[in-house]
């Protein structure tokens, strides 16, 4: 991971990669230095993903400024802070023994100690002697172990511990110990006995803990293998159309509006509109939908995806930071190095968990002295604590589980932008659904037009067409499609002003219309006359009907009932039935006339209950809040008499569970009307076929416009947070438990060492069995 900086509002924010990392209590020193660095608000450190994320005001002397002062901190605490460069190489290691030498030698210097031990289980006595146990434990001691008392020191300077101070002052005391019996003993070693020696405890450990760390950072490259997938999607060069020809140029020096070709099974370099050519495009890898998508001019292509059987053209419309694909990564990788709300209980142990395990230790060598079984026996038993302890485990329990929770997510088009979404997902009771985009289709067509009596039909639609066609509404372009197919010339309007959730009002020509809801025309007070009962049949039909009146002398006067009909997406009704399998209500929120939205409902399996029809685009946030109070109101009446209920301001999330309420509530919408109630559910959720802003106000996003991923992304949080749990569980238990048995002498200093590697790594391969999810 590569250090950058994004902007926050009036903060901003640096990501930066950190070696030497090794445990729990490592992340709360790095963080406790970096926050003390004037102008930091907050840092954030990750010790799965070995980054930190770094708020922080803007410093006087620009981001350069910053990110030079807390390179410092974090080496002053004692750690790397990693160059680009570093970080990118580590990040494409990828050779299945990498890293495998310091393991493989301590390996071969540590068996000719222990193969004496098993010969001793079969009445074979081949003890080496002391000097040459001597010489081959000295250097994996202090040669392969100096990473240990590096890294031990500096936590100690700043009287602190970690997992690296545990180990190097468990392995020095038996080295020390061993020294000491084989320098005291030198009767029996002139007479030809070699002592007991515990040379190959203190080797074997320092040993096992490299492997433990070596098949660690193995998972860890796993773990990460989502965002490498996606980083590998962009190829390296492109062949830009000139006038001259094709000309491959790096991918870096595209630039927008270029013209360039894609041949027959190559990837699409950036983001474009097709100009040239048809063909299916393979976009499995972003959205995770598994059949290519058909492409025509004037179709909207995706950096990274795949182009089938046909050689285009396209115009670049974004390059570099600026695509889908760089997008997705920012999110995942975002996602990644957040710190997920339970993570706070594990913080707050490692603080004190290295201070506490050197006191039992303590305790241990003073408590056995006590019962007199000798300096020998109480040594090896107090270093036994120390070696067992593993604040690793702790450390890894959450972010390794996050890491590859999203990762895969992200592989089947399920981006999930913060860890606390992914933690409050699971929880989820009540999901409630815009109803036009993301239960629809979201392409309505006229299915009906009545117009008052004396009008020509023609000219009535053509200046509602012209009155609709600079809105983005799908009922405006309904409207003008409709147009359009009769070959009406749409003059362009004179002056147009949207009402939100009501309607257009413009003029056309000279003359002055209101084009909107019937609501909005019973606000207004306009009478329908003749038209009323054609409305009413039509609205009982399940049409969504809006409303042409003229401004006259008169007043306002009727010109037209326009009838607009949609569909259910395909999958909408079953996506709907497996959340209520899961146990979970599911409400649709339109801003639709009651009939036509009950008329949907019963399509997709709703009950009338379950449906809050004729709601603003601004009344949505507060129909999520009375979701979460339990207070969902079960008809339109309760709704109507109650008062209006604003969204949180600025779109902010409510933080207190007493604002929550009762219930926890997931909002799935697409459009800018739906962002406030995005960001007031506890868990948002935006179709990656919507607006920018309703992705940007969401906790997750759905890379396709598929209602069925819902239930998958709640299932993906419901296995996650149990990995979490699981790891958290075992991690607790296993210091709980292993360090009473190391002090009670029931665990030798080997037997030890193995059990606190084989925890760091049981931990990280619980986290990978979430690689196999699928949806």
């Amino acid at each position: 991971m590569n250090t950058s900086t994004t902007t926050l509002s009036e903060l901003h924010a640096l990501d930066l990669s950190i070696g030497g990392m090794t445990c729990a209590s490592c992340v709360g020193r790095v963080e406790r230095a970096l926050r003390k660095v004037p102008g930091v608000q907050d840092a954030a450190v990750n010790l799965a993903t070995e980054s930190a994320r770094i708020q922080f005001a803007a410093p006087d002397g620009g981001d350069a400024a910053m990110d030079a002062l807390l390179r410092r901190a974090v080496r002053n605490a004692g750690y790397e802070p990693l160059t680009p460069a570093a970080s990118e190489a580590r990040e494409q290691e990828d050779a299945p023994w990498a890293g495998f030498a310091p393991v493989a030698i301590g390996m071969l210097l540590s068996a000719p100690l222990v193969v004496p031990m098993l010969g001793d289980l079969f009445g074979q006595h081949w003890m080496l002697p002391a000097w040459l146990q001597f010489a081959l434990a000295t250097p994996v001691q202090f040669v392969l172990g100096a990473r240990f008392y590096k890294a031990g020191w500096h936590a100690a300077k700043a009287l602190s511990g970690n997992m690296d101070l545990l180990v190097a002052i468990g392995t020095s005391a038996g080295w020390g110990l061993s020294v000491w019996l084989w320098l005291t003993a030198p009767t029996e070693h002139a007479a030809g006995h070699v002592p007991h020696l515990y040379f190959e405890a203190s080797a074997v450990v320092v040993t096992l803990v490299l492997l433990g760390k070596w098949l660690e950072a193995r998972a860890k490259r796993q773990t990460t293998a989502a965002i490498r997938a996606l980083h590998g999607l962009r190829p390296d060069v492109a062949h830009l159309l000139g006038k001259g020809g094709e000309v491959d140029v790096p991918i870096a020096e595209v630039m927008v509006g270029d013209r360039l070709v894609v041949r027959p099974g190559e990837r699409i370099p950036v983001d474009g509109e097709l100009r040239e050519g048809q063909t299916q495009v393979d976009e499995s890898m972003l959205t995770g939908e598994p059949l290519p998508v058909a492409k025509e001019p004037g179709g909207l292509l995706t950096g990274g995806s795949i182009n089938g059987e046909g050689r285009i053209v396209l115009e670049v419309r974004a390059v570099g930071a600026e695509t889908v694909l760089s997008r997705i990564i920012r999110l995942v990788e975002d996602a990644q190095a957040a710190k997920a709300p339970i993570q706070r209980l594990v913080d707050q142990v490692s603080n004190v968990f290295v201070p506490v395990v050197l006191l039992i230790a303590l305790v241990t060598l003073l408590g056995w002295l006590w019962v007199g079984v000798g300096t020998e026996t109480a040594l090896i038993r107090a270093v036994a604590v120390l070696v067992i302890a593993c604040p690793c485990a702790l450390g890894l329990a959450t972010p390794a589980a996050i890491m590859a929770g999203t990762g895969v997510a992200a592989e089947h088009g399920i981006l999930i932008k913060d860890a606390q979404a992914l933690e409050l997902a699971y929880k989820v009771d009540t999901v409630a659904f815009d109803k036009t985009g993301t239960l629809t289709v979201g392409q309505p067509l006229l299915a009906a037009l009545a117009v008052a009596p004396g009008l020509d039909e023609a000219a009535v639609l053509r200046d509602a067409a012209s009155l609709q066609s600079g809105s983005e509404h799908p009922l405006a372009h309904a409207v003008v499609q409709a147009a359009r197919q009769r070959a009406l010339e749409v003059p362009a309007p004179d002056a147009v002003r949207a009402v939100p959730g009501r309607g257009s009002d413009g003029e056309v020509q000279g003359r002055s219309y209101l084009l909107g809801s019937l609501r909005w025309m019973e606000e207004l007070g306009v009478a329908l006359g003749p038209l009323a009962e054609r409305a009413r049949t039509l609205q009982d039909g399940g049409a969504t009907v809006s409303a042409l009146v003229q401004r006259t002398g008169q007043g306002l006067e009727p010109q037209a009932l326009m009838a607009f009909g949609d569909e259910p997406k395909p999958g909408a009704r079953e996506a709907l039935a497996a959340l209520k399998a899961r146990g979970i209500r599911t409400v649709m929120i339109s801003g639709d006339n009651r009939g036509a939205a009950l008329a949907m409902a019963q399509r997709l399996g709703l009950m009338a209950a379950d449906v809050r029809a004729e709601v603003l685009p601004g009344d949505k946030a507060a129909q999520v809040a009375a979701l979460q109070q339990g207070d969902g109101g079960r008809d339109d009446e309760r709704r109507r008499a109650a008062p209006r209920r604003e969204g949180p301001p600025g779109g902010q999330r409510p933080s207190a569970a007493a604002e929550r309420g009762s219930h926890i509530v997931s909002m799935v919408g697409d459009g800018v009307n739906d962002a406030p109630a995005l960001a007031a559910a506890d868990v948002g959720m935006a179709m990656g076929n919507g607006t920018d802003v309703a992705m940007h106000a969401a906790g997750i996003t759905l890379m396709r416009g598929d209602p069925k991923l819902v239930a998958a992304a709640l299932d993906i949080s419901h296995r996650t947070v149990a990995k979490i749990r699981q790891n958290l569980f075992w991690a607790f238990a296993y210091n709980v438990a292993g360090i009473p048995l190391a002090a009670l002498g029931y665990l030798n200093p080997v037997v030890a060492g193995a059990a606190m590697a084989l925890s760091s790594v049981s931990v990280m391969t619980n986290a990978l069995l979430l690689r196999r999810w699928k949806p």
